[in-house]
């Protein structure tokens, strides 16, 4: 005869019963008997062990409620708010990512279309440096599909699946394409005394920071979209105005490779090749004066292999001594 256990010891198993989170019920059978193969804790009960904590029936129980909606792949899962993904750091948001379908279209128009990136960077309100780097990437990957390269295409996918993405065909701009870095200079307050009948413009005020700091027309990355606003607000089609526009960014892109071009070519003549068969060396002219009086220019040869800052030495004087 099986051993009977205390109405006091069965009142207490009683009451474990239905705190026991659910996930425990999978060692049950049908008929309420442990499964074949299934670890038993107790030889007299199929209840939950006493182990169970607190902590674990919270977690099941999370699982059970909230936890449902981060099962997958399918999409970006955040904890938090929206492209929150620390719930304890609101600080931090999640940027968007270009779509594959987004990256495709930027590569046909540059490469196959072969508009300007000024032009396509506007257009579809992507970053030009963003837009040079996805031609490159993209030319690449056609590069190594012909040289038949393996690509970790699984594991592109499942990344992009569970980032936010944009898609540049909607008309919704993927990010701020015409910001301007702000300027050591233009840091400081300064108080400037002009006439009250003059009109004082972005120029004058570049100009009051110093001689060769640039307006904010001219510092823009696409000064070119000024003139295209322009054009339409003098009664211009958009048609016309935005055709001035490729036009311009074309000429802006064009004097901008003839300048590398030239440099590269003045910095080839000043470099002297010697071909050993094994290895090649070049050697190069340089100044002692380009290293600047105090020996710390940024034009001076191993300037960032040379000796550190000042203000990391001891028995420096770290305070302004003098106002200028």
């Amino acid at each position: 005869m099986p051993p009977q256990m205390s109405g006091r010891t069965a009142g207490r198993m009683l009451e474990l019963t239905p705190r026991c989170p659910k996930i425990h019920n999978s060692c049950l059978s049908a008929a309420g008997r442990p499964r074949r193969g299934a670890q038993q804790t107790n030889s007299f009960s199929t209840t939950c062990s006493r182990n169970v904590t607190k902590l674990r029936r919270d977690m099941a129980e999370w699982m059970q409620r909230v936890g449902k909606q981060f099962k997958g792949t399918a999409g970006p899962k955040y904890l938090g708010p929206q492209n929150q993904p620390f719930p304890e750091n609101p600080y931090f948001r999640s940027q968007p990512v270009l779509s594959e379908k987004s990256k495709a279209i930027i590569w046909q128009k540059v490469i196959v279309s072969g508009q300007p990136i000024k032009a396509v960077s506007a257009e579809f309100g992507v970053d030009m440096r963003r837009v040079a780097a996805v031609v490159r990437l993209k030319e690449m990957e056609r590069a190594w599909k012909a040289e038949n390269k393996p690509m970790a295409l699984p594991y592109a996918r499942a990344i992009m699946r569970m980032l936010p993405k944009t898609d540049i065909t909607l008309g919704k701009p993927h990010e701020p394409i015409n910001e301007i870095h702000v300027h050591s200079f233009t840091t400081q307050q300064l108080f400037v005394p002009t006439s009250e009948s003059r009109h004082f413009t972005r120029e004058d005020a570049a100009k009051a920071f110093g001689d060769d700091i640039l307006p904010a027309d001219k510092r823009v990355p696409h000064p070119e979209l000024i003139q295209l606003n322009k054009d339409m607000l003098k009664g211009v089609p958009r048609e016309e105005a935005w055709r001035r526009f490729e036009e311009s960014a074309r000429a802006s892109e064009n004097e901008l490779a003839e300048r590398e071009r030239l440099k590269r070519e003045r910095e080839e003549r000043n470099k002297i090749r010697v071909d050993s068969g094994r290895f090649e060396f070049r050697f190069e002219s340089i100044n002692v004066d380009d290293a600047g009086k105090d020996g710390r220019s940024r034009k001076g040869t191993g300037w960032r292999y040379g000796v550190p800052y000042s203000d990391r030495k001891k028995g420096q004087i770290k305070i302004p001594t003098k106002v200028e």
